[in-house]
């Protein structure tokens, strides 16, 4: 059945039911078709804008459920509208919060499919409830929110991919660098032409192909409300924002604030394009995505989308269910394990790899979608079971953050034997280590060697360990040598937010100074931990600027800082040109000896103790380590006999981590081995790493090892 409507503009549409086989909308010439799910509303209608701007719609299309509705899904063709079109959705129902519905037909919702979004900096103010109601939450407001919502764009998918694909690296070869967007690039230092957005990005691709790095892992890109935070800086007054982004609104669409070209739509392409860039340039995109919860928030929160679409259906609700179950901390829990939910999930996720060409994700508190309707952890949880073996995202890196704010600890024991893990236990052993905690050589072995003690008996490889000394979350790697204690006032949180362990030591004086011997120190423990995070096996990652020692002044929870704190300050790469070096010699050697990439576990001497296998732990008298009194300096003999990747051969390597502050003359395996020293985080640039070409050998029977230093030489015999 054809109907027709006539928007205030004159615009003539026709409708008719189509054919909902997609959600979303779908535009196809003249026409777009459109569908969204909601089981408990009673009446659906479609909002069409004629500008991005309009508090009115041009027209309102409204479903007739005989006709436009199919078991919970609302659908509709519209002719007289295609690529570029605004809209929203109108959604009525009952709304009563003690039952856990809020509907209400005053406002416009977003459709969870929308793949754009208009820019809006009142996002936060499209509440359901009235406000000056002395009910709070039970009372639904009577006024609209058409002047603060954004709205959704209808986006079709052409792009010249100029046959671009996915580079499906082995996670074992990667090397994954971990950034923000915005914070890139958007210093005033930065030297690019389109600051905090996608084109920066390209711009710095140059600087990525140097470092060495393999995988760029972007902090969450799609559209959040950057204004949600309520809170000023005491210090300044200034409003604090949401700079981080872990706060969805819209899982589809990549945020139009971070594209160079604000003219509505144009994100998709942008983001289109630095992929086929970074790809072209040998370079993988992995997101990092927050399925767990929404920014919709708890009952007090905006209704943006899901919460007036069908908040019991979408939403883990209390036994109580006017409120929200809160295991991710940010006031609500998605239904990740109901059906509709798991469906939109798989959908999403596929068409960030379909459409948008992207690598992989990685899941913020994962643990989450491993619970089910009641927040209980589940077993054999169905969504991280089809999300691993979806066929679309075979190919796909699928990396865990095995954790939630609701007490779940899945480090090691993540569901399934696809799923890489954040391993956490790898950066507290390894900062632990290198401050001199006693009692740490063993657990600095095992992160070393891969984890097996996490993964070994789950049926997992070295490589599925994401090993990582920092990320956005938490010290940056010079504040993690610079202060002793966390200094978050700035956050307008009294100082109460951001994690308090964090094992770090300032050497003396608490955050920056001068002092020679403190800034030595400082700057060989960096070395230390960048040597050992890329000597380790597993897979390594990286938090930007930490190769140039960038700085938040001891905050450890910058999220609401969109400035100069939180922007990496190109001027770095110049005032540490030395380290960057460092760090891009040290991921070129990584990568040149297929040893330290192997996808095996090492295993070690036989049980005769007489046969040197694959690994030989010494102590730097050239003794077998005594584990039990192990003192924090540790020899690690690698042998890399017949060890191969494409046809490349390893070298037999020796390696010396001396944590403690005493100096040591280490015994050097002999057996008519010539070493060359590769590393020397106590030796002035540039003799702190030599490219192979330069190594010098070494002479005599020990090697002398400063305290605090990490030692690496080569066997130059050839296999």
């Amino acid at each position: 059945m054809t109907r027709r409507f006539v928007g205030r503009s004159g615009s003539v549409y026709a409708t008719d039911p189509g054919r909902p086989a997609q959600y979303g909308a779908f535009p196809s010439g003249d026409s777009v078709q459109f569908a969204v799910v909601s089981r408990h509303a009673t009446a659906v209608s479609l909002l069409l804008f004629e500008h991005p701007d309009d508090i009115e719609p041009d027209v309102e299309i409204p479903f007739d459920p005989d006709t436009n509705k199919v078991g919970d899904v609302w659908y509709c063709r519209v002719t007289g509208c295609g690529t570029g079109t605004f809209y929203l959705y109108r959604v009525d129902g009952p709304y009563d919060p003690e039952s856990g519905q809020r509907f209400n037909p005053k406002l416009g919702l977003l459709d969870p499919y929308a793949q754009a979004l208009t820019v809006s900096e009142t996002i936060g103010y499209s509440v359901g409830y009235d406000r000056s109601s002395p009910r709070l939450d039970l009372e639904a407001s009577k006024q609209g929110n058409l002047s603060h919502v954004p709205k959704c764009i209808v986006v079709d998918d052409e792009f010249d991919w100029q046959g671009d694909r996915p580079l499906k690296y082995p996670l074992r070869e990667c090397v994954i660098y971990e950034v923000h967007t915005v914070g890139l690039t958007r210093h005033p230092g930065a030297t690019v032409t389109h600051p905090g957005t996608f084109m920066g990005i390209v711009e710095m691709i140059p600087y990525f192909r140097q470092l060495g790095i393999t995988s760029l892992e972007l902090l969450p890109v799609h559209e959040f409300d950057p204004n949600e935070n309520p809170r000023y800086n005491p210090e300044t007054g200034e409003a604090l924002k949401n700079f981080w982004g872990y706060n969805t609104i819209a899982f589809f669409a990549p945020a139009a604030r971070y594209a160079a070209d604000r003219s509505p739509g144009a994100v998709v392409s942008e983001f289109k394009y630095m992929v086929r860039e970074l790809h072209r340039a040998g370079i993988e995109v992995i997101l990092d995505v927050v399925f767990n919860h929404t920014g919709e928030g708890n009952e007090l929160g905006p209704t943006l989308s899901f919460k007036g679409l069908d908040n019991s259906l979408y939403y883990q609700l209390e036994d109580d269910p006017r409120y929200y179950r809160n295991y991710s901390g940010c006031g609500n829990t998605l239904n990740c394990n109901a059906p509709v939910v798991r469906t939109f999930i798989l959908d999403c996720l596929r068409y960030w790899v379909v459409d948008m060409h992207v690598d992989g994700f990685r899941f913020d508190l994962a643990s989450i979608l491993g619970r089910d309707q009641q927040g209980v952890l589940m077993e054999d949880p169905p969504l991280l079971d089809r999300i691993a073996e979806d066929p679309m995202l075979r190919d796909a890196k699928i990396i865990a953050e095995a954790w939630d704010a609701g007490g779940a600890y899945q480090v090691g024991k993540f569901p399934g034997t696809r799923w890489a893990e954040w391993n956490d236990r790898y950066r507290d052993d390894v900062r632990r280590f290198w401050r001199g905690d006693p009692n740490l050589t063993g657990n600095f072995a095992t992160r070393l060697s891969g984890s097996a003690d996490l993964y070994h008996e789950g049926g997992r490889k070295p490589f599925h360990s994401i090993n990582f000394i920092c990320s956005h979350d938490g010290f940056t790697l010079n504040d993690l040598v610079s202060y002793s204690h966390k200094h978050n006032e700035i956050n307008g949180e009294g100082g109460h937010d951001g994690h308090n362990g964090e094992y770090s030591y300032n050497y003396g004086i608490e955050g920056e100074t001068l002092v020679p011997v403190i800034a030595a120190v400082r700057n060989r423990q960096i070395r230390n931990m960048l040597a050992t995070l890329f000597l380790s096996i597993g897979t390594p990652m990286l938090s930007a600027g930490d190769e140039m020692r960038r700085s938040q002044k001891g905050n450890n929870n910058a999220y609401c800082q969109n400035n100069e704190l939180s922007w990496l300050d190109h001027g770095l790469l110049e005032r540490n040109a030395p380290l960057v070096r460092f760090v891009s010699e040290l991921i070129q050697f990584r990568r040149s000896q297929p040893v330290l990439l192997r996808d095996e576990f090492f295993t070690g001497r036989d049980t005769s103790g007489s046969m040197l296998t694959d690994v030989t732990w010494l102590d730097s008298e050239g003794r077998p380590v005594d584990w039990r009194t192990a003192d924090g300096c540790l020899c690690v003999l690698i042998d890399g006999t017949e060890v191969e990747t494409d046809g490349r051969l390893s070298d037999d390597l020796f390696l010396v981590f001396n944590a403690t502050t005493i100096d040591r003359d280490v015994i050097l395996p002999s057996a008519g081995r010539t070493w060359r020293l590769v590393l020397d985080t106590a030796a002035e640039p540039p003799a702190d790493i030599f490219p192979a070409e330069q190594r010098p050998e070494i002479s005599g029977l020990s090697y002398r090892v400063p305290a605090r230093t990490t030692v690496v030489l080569v066997d130059a015999v050839p296999h």
